[in-house]
């Protein structure tokens, strides 16, 4: 079976390279929700991580808020200052130390920060290949316009 030649973007027709610019586009917009959703979680596990770090034995018995939704919260009492339930994705929560809890987001950071390395590079080659193609297209259409332009007129008199 023979291998798909590539073609250089800068011989392909307007048509083509408009939809190669959309795809671009599409894939640019991908890798950058992405990035952002990276971001979002990284920061809700840092505060996470610094919320357990308040926790100490001066603060049992003390009045809290209980966030039952991301939105919605209710008075409760802090009883137990050494075990916390931790959300660990998908439903499943696990009583942990605060230590260990502390230690699990951490984890948890670093883990997306090794996602958002890798993401990172990908977005920036996405970004260039989408400057390249925006170029060739502009240069192309300049030159379409102008050609069209200097074409004598066929009109008659």
């Amino acid at each position: 079976m023979a291998q798909p030649q590539a073609v250089p973007i800068s011989q392909l027709a307007l048509p083509q390279l408009e939809a190669l610019k959309s795809q671009v586009e599409q894939e640019v917009d991908f890798f950058s929700s992405s990035m952002q959703q990276l971001k979002i979680a990284q920061n809700k596990l840092r505060v996470s991580k610094e919320s357990l770090k308040m926790i100490n034995k001066d603060t049992a018995d003390k009045e809290i808020l209980v966030p039952l939704t991301s939105s919605m919260y209710v008075p409760g009492q802090l009883s137990n200052v050494n075990h916390v339930i931790v959300d660990i994705g998908t439903g499943y929560y696990v009583q942990k130390t605060v230590e260990e809890a502390v230690a699990y987001f951490q984890r948890k950071v670093e883990f997306i920060g090794e996602q958002k390395d890798k993401v990172q590079p990908m977005l920036q080659e996405k970004v260039m290949m989408r400057r390249a193609v925006v170029e060739i297209f502009n240069t192309k259409l300049q030159q379409q316009m102008a050609a069209l332009s200097t074409k004598p007129s066929t009109q008659n008199v």
